[in-house]
């Protein structure tokens, strides 16, 4: 029997139910098979489209030799993974960037149709593109949106249900956190796949020439003109026109952009003749839109008209527990492009995750290019980063590092380490009955904070420059030493 659809999953009821759902969905070569006999499935059906994969043996994670053997055996059919709402499957990020996605039970009509939608759109590219250039493809597209934070999840979530409509996305964020990225993904995803993806920085064009940039223009239309050229609406006919920095537009312009996205019609700079804006838009600005329509430097009317479908990108410090999969990402992509490998030492990984990171996953990845550059096949350590990512080392984990150290030169020199001196103590090494560690640190941090505080009249913002650390930072670590200083206000 012909299968193009193929549910490889352990647990009966899940397997029973989505396949009644693909069917109703007028699916008809849908097929279920088991981990232990899904191989013989998958080689006699060289058209199959879709695998969904979801339990997988006695232990119920999914192994990654098993999804290596299905791209293997199946490399031109897409693969999602099947996961319990409550119960999210987690992979390492190289597994997640050749996965099409996750779908999660209690499963949802509008969930299934998005991906069967995608599947149709994707055919005929799939049929032309080898595995390969295709999994290389889907892991530039999702690398920045790599993550299991809620926030991630969440952006992921909304691609999957605006990419099979035409609806107008706006897309916002600070700079850096991959709104282009964001893009790119809902054009993949879309039914306009096929079709051109054309992007436009709308500040990074000067004002007399956006309207020729994004329109067009005929020959001796102006100064310059020396013949007729497209513009990028005419460029992005059937596809996807992504209007970056939308913030940045000037206003009269911003009239002549509402016209065409009411009418949807355009003409070039010159030009009489109308012509159709076969195009979806995607508009990306890491301003304050409704600030700016305060101020009157943003149409109100235009706005409505973009905000139709709003997707906020998170900054990385909002979703620093993402910070180890990306780091884990970059050194892969460096690997395969340079091949040149490094590796982060935990006390390195640390600091990075008491960093603000004001330039977001960009700032993430030039850090790591630089890294690869300065210490080629070797393991960063907390020493090797900029002085600005050291700024940001907590006290606790400088601390923590010496004693570290120090007991492990203790160990190889079979001496008595030499651990740091509280300020008062009578004696710099380890007591012969031990020390309680934990204590020994929270005290040093402690004794620490009240020595800045007394170099600094206990002024607390001063006492946070010297310590490295922000204010919010330190107020909170003296509440939970109960430190008070005159006027000092740990309430405020």
């Amino acid at each position: 029997m012909k299968t193009a659809l193929l549910v490889i999953d352990d647990e009966p009821q899940r397997a029973e139910e989505l396949c009644f759902l693909l069917r109703f969905l007028e699916e008809s070569h849908v097929g279920r098979a088991e981990s232990s006999n899904w191989q013989a499935q998958v080689e006699q059906n060289a058209d199959l489209r879709c695998v969904f994969l979801g339990r997988y043996g006695s232990a119920g994670q999914i192994p990654s030799d098993a999804i290596h053997a299905i791209r293997t055996l199946a490399p031109r059919a897409a693969l999602i993974l099947v996961e319990e709402a409550d119960q999210p499957v987690r992979l390492p990020a190289t597994l997640e960037a050749s996965c099409g996605g996750h779908l999660s039970r209690p499963f949802r009509h509008s969930q299934l149709s998005a991906i069967l939608s995608r599947l149709q759109a994707s055919a005929s590219r799939d049929s032309r593109a080898g595995s390969a250039s295709s999994i290389r493809r889907n892991a530039e597209l999702f690398r920045s949106l790599i993550g299991h934070s809620p926030a991630v999840v969440r952006v992921r979530e909304m691609i999957q249900r605006v990419a099979p409509s035409d609806s107008t996305v706006m897309i916002l964020g600070e700079s850096g956190t991959g709104k282009e990225v964001v893009a790119r993904n809902i054009h993949y995803f879309s039914g306009r796949s096929q079709g051109p993806f054309v992007p436009v920085n709308c500040g990074a064009i000067p004002d007399n020439l956006l309207e020729s940039e994004l329109f067009g223009h005929e020959k001796g239309s102006f100064t310059g003109a020396i013949s007729a050229r497209r513009g990028r609406f005419e460029l992005a006919k059937g596809g996807t026109l992504f209007l970056d920095e939308i913030g940045d537009m000037p206003l009269n312009m911003q009239v002549k952009l509402l016209r065409v996205l009411q009418e949807r019609t355009f003409e070039r700079v010159g030009s009489d003749r109308s012509l159709e804006a076969d195009v979806r838009i995607i508009a990306a600005t890491h301003r304050d839109l409704e600030d700016m329509i305060r101020a009157g430097h943003f149409r109100e009317d235009l706005y409505y008209r973009l905000n139709v479908f709003p997707i906020e990108m998170p900054s990385l410090r909002d979703r620093i527990e993402d910070l180890p999969l990306l780091v884990d990402e970059l050194i892969e992509r460096m690997a395969h492009e340079q091949g040149v490998r490094v590796s982060l030492s935990p006390a390195a990984l640390r600091s990075l995750s008491h960093y603000p990171w004001p330039g977001n996953v960009r700032e993430l990845a030039n850090l790591m290019e630089r890294l690869t550059i300065l210490t080629p096949h070797g393991q960063v350590e907390a020493n090797d980063l900029p002085a600005k990512f050291r700024a940001y080392v907590p006290v606790e984990a400088v601390a923590m590092e010496t004693a570290k150290e120090a007991v492990a030169a203790g160990d190889e020199n079979s001496e008595t380490p030499s651990l740091p001196r509280l300020p008062g103590a009578e004696s710099a090494g380890l007591p012969p009955e031990g020390l309680d560690l934990r204590q020994y640190i929270m005290e040093l941090e402690s004794s620490l904070i009240q020595s800045a505080l007394d170099d600094s009249n206990g002024v607390v913002a001063h006492a946070a420059t010297l310590l490295k650390m922000r204010r919010t930072t330190l107020v909170e670590k003296m509440r939970k030493y109960n430190i008070r200083r005159g006027d000092i206000d740990l309430d405020e």
